[in-house]
């Protein structure tokens, strides 16, 4: 719920106001507004209708919400945060804890063997450029733009470049016993 308290709303507006180094005076000739209204507004002794602060919303470039304290809601916006590992980047799809998670990767072609590991879990890669050489157990596998692979992450793999270009998949991976489903045509209606 935004906060609508005059008080609160009056201390967003001046705060917004000085960070933009404007003057009551200069805000009032943007929008019309009279100084002593201005005022008001900002000491909390008047409260803001939703006329005065579009106007204002306008005038500091700021958003409504911005202005009345709204919580953050459905912004369908995944706010990527890249990091930087040895062999390339990987970028977090999802931010949940458990179950099955997505990640992008961008893995830097290197020098490095085939070292393979084994873990907890079940993964699902997707190869949007590049190739891509997977080591899986006693199969070695090159896949290419569009091929995808999915294994127990309990038998030993490792996967990497596989020639001097960088390679780009998508990467889900879930907990052990958690596969991916994929659907290639709607459930015939009965």
């Amino acid at each position: 719920m935004a906060n609508l308290d005059p008080v609160a709303v009056g201390h967003r507006l001046r705060d917004v106001r000085a960070r933009r180094r404007l003057t009551l005076a200069e805000v009032s000739g943007d929008t019309g507004i009279s100084v002593s209204t201005l005022s008001r507004l900002e000491s909390g002794a008047r409260r803001a209708t939703l006329e005065l602060l579009v106007s204002l919303a306008r005038t500091y470039r700021v958003t409504l919400d911005e202005l009345v304290d709204a919580p953050v809601t459905g912004d369908p916006r995944v706010h990527l945060k890249p990091l930087d590992q040895p062999h390339g980047t990987v970028i977090p799809l999802t931010a949940r804890v458990g179950g099955p998670r997505a990640f992008k990767m961008v893995l830097r072609p290197d020098e490095r063997a085939p070292d393979p590991r084994s873990h907890e879990g079940y993964d699902w890669i997707y190869v949007l450029d590049g190739r891509l050489r997977l080591v899986l157990g006693e199969h070695d596998v090159v896949l290419t733009v569009g091929e995808v692979a999915e294994f127990d992450t309990r038998t030993p793999h490792w996967f990497g470049c596989a020639d001097e270009r960088p390679v780009e998949l998508l990467s889900i991976m879930g907990p052990q016993g958690e596969r991916m489903h994929v659907r290639a045509r709607p459930r015939a209606s009965s």
